[in-house]
């Protein structure tokens, strides 16, 4: 497998495209806006875009699914159900936030824990991480040892809980339980910033390293 981040609008969120080496085939990860320059480069490297997928409902990480899926007529998977309320509030998401206006959608399927989503020869598993969202998943690749978090966790930080429906504790035993085990080698991908690994962030991400556990 191999991938690319692609950052997009004012907001600088990381917009992921993982393809398959063997048949070309995409996803798009959180297209969150700027969707002409994340079919540039679908386009570019000559890949067949076969499915958008999202980890959460915030306008900064889905604000381009729509545009992105009609122009490639493919579906939009996930994120968790607990999620739709954020997709019925875009439009007062994108008042907020300054972005362009987006109408309330449901996307084709919603996601939960254990499932995973298929492209070409490539396979994620699919985690429920609540927390930032309650609807949020985190995807896996465990052939490559990579993780798509979406805003559960960055590099030296976690996401914000004061959202609706956001949960400090929650994001915590996501963080804790469900990431951790998968190992230290995971490299992972934020919805923001930088990438890092999870044994980087267990010795010194302030909020949920190992020290602060005893």
């Amino acid at each position: 497998m191999k991938y690319t981040i692609i950052p997009v609008t004012h907001y600088q969120q990381n917009s992921s495209l993982l393809w398959c080496e063997v048949t070309q085939e995409a996803i798009s990860i959180d297209p969150g806006g700027e969707v002409e320059k994340i079919i540039s480069v679908i386009e570019s490297k000559n890949l067949t875009l076969t499915k958008i997928v999202l980890t959460h409902g915030h306008m900064d990480h889905v604000g381009g699914a729509v545009a992105l899926a009609k122009h490639y007529q493919v579906p939009i998977i996930g994120p968790h159900k607990d999620d739709e309320f954020w997709l019925q509030q875009l439009p007062d998401q994108a008042a907020m936030m300054g972005m362009q206006p987006q109408p309330p959608f449901v996307p084709t399927a919603w996601l939960d824990e254990g499932q995973t989503i298929e492209f070409g020869h490539e396979s994620l598993e699919v985690y429920h991480c609540p927390g930032h969202t309650p609807g949020h998943v985190v995807l896996f690749h465990r052939a490559s040892q990579l993780a798509i978090v979406g805003d559960v966790l960055f590099r030296g930080s976690i996401g914000r809980t004061d959202f609706p429906r956001g949960n400090h504790q929650d994001l915590l035993d996501s963080i804790r339980l469900k990431l951790w085990p998968l190992g230290a080698d995971v490299a992972f991908v934020p919805g923001h910033g930088p990438m890092s690994t999870f044994g980087e962030e267990r010795m010194s991400n302030p909020f949920v390293a190992d020290h602060r556990y005893g």
